[in-house]
């Protein structure tokens, strides 16, 4: 991690409690829960000052000490993660706040790299980032949110559904790639654009595709969005569980072949 002078304080908001998923955050995944990968992920990111999870339920507390990790429980009412994240914000110091899902697993800590660094030299008060969807993956699938930017780079809208629509191919919205791209899971922030964001009501859009970011647009906040090359495995449902962790185990096993080879693995 670093400890430059502008500090880069990772929250990972944990919540127990889910219609969909109850206990999500502490799923087994190759021996270690889902939060330990996502936790040291980030401790692994060298453009990161702190990492922390922020929870509201002691099961997970506890689970984050087992493995070493640092928590901050966060009881209350929170409407969304990043929520939880700006009540964070409150009570530490610290200039820029990154917001990681707690079910966003990062297979290389670079991709947070990806976001923090030009966040840092950009002005922005607010990013996310967005990888080019692959021709297999499914543009109707409501879970993997798409989002669409303008040639800046800042977004112009995020939706469950297929964007940009394709004319002409209803019967087969497929991925044109370079035109679909996935938004994935993660925000940063200045601590100001933080604390103006969690203060501000819930948006019609917000609440009608259940998409905290909309929030933001609609209110005039600029979000800022880099591409990646860097993958990262999400589990939203219980039948995500086995192809994840087939999919992380593989990652491990190709990552060590590597450095047992020699080859220099960044992270």
């Amino acid at each position: 991690m670093n400890k430059s002078s502008r500090s880069v304080t990772v929250v990972i908001p944990a919540r127990y409690g889910s219609s969909r998923f109850p206990g999500k955050p502490l799923i087994e995944l190759n021996g270690k829960p889902m939060i330990q990968h996502v936790y040291e992920r980030a401790t692994a990111c060298g453009a990161v000052s702190d990492v922390l999870v922020a929870t509201d339920d002691e099961r997970i507390k506890q689970a984050v000490e087992r493995f070493g990790g640092r928590v901050v429980m966060v009881t209350g009412d929170y409407r969304t993660g990043t929520d939880r994240v700006a009540a964070v914000a409150r009570m530490f110091a610290g200039d820029y706040f990154l917001d990681l899902q707690g079910d966003e697993i990062p297979l290389n800590p670079g991709l947070l790299t990806d976001l923090i660094e030009p966040f840092l030299e950009s002005g922005a008060g607010m990013g996310t980032l967005k990888r080019v969807m692959d021709p297999t993956e499914d543009l109707l699938n409501s879970a993997v949110v798409k989002v669409v930017t303008d040639v800046r780079g800042d977004a112009l809208y995020f939706s469950r559904a297929p964007i940009p629509f394709v004319r002409g191919d209803d019967s087969r919205q497929q991925v044109i790639g370079g035109l679909h791209y996935i938004h994935l899971g993660l925000y940063m922030y200045t601590k100001e654009t933080l604390l103006r964001f969690a203060a501000l009501p819930t948006s019609r859009l917000e609440d009608a595709e259940k998409l905290e970011q909309l929030r933001a647009l609609d209110h005039g906040i600029r979000i800022r969005v880099w591409e990646t090359k860097h993958a990262s495995l999400r589990v939203d449902r219980p039948e995500d569980v086995p192809d994840v962790a087939e999919r992380l185990q593989q990652f491990e096993a190709v990552k060590r072949e590597l450095q047992n080879s020699g080859v220099f693995f960044k992270s």
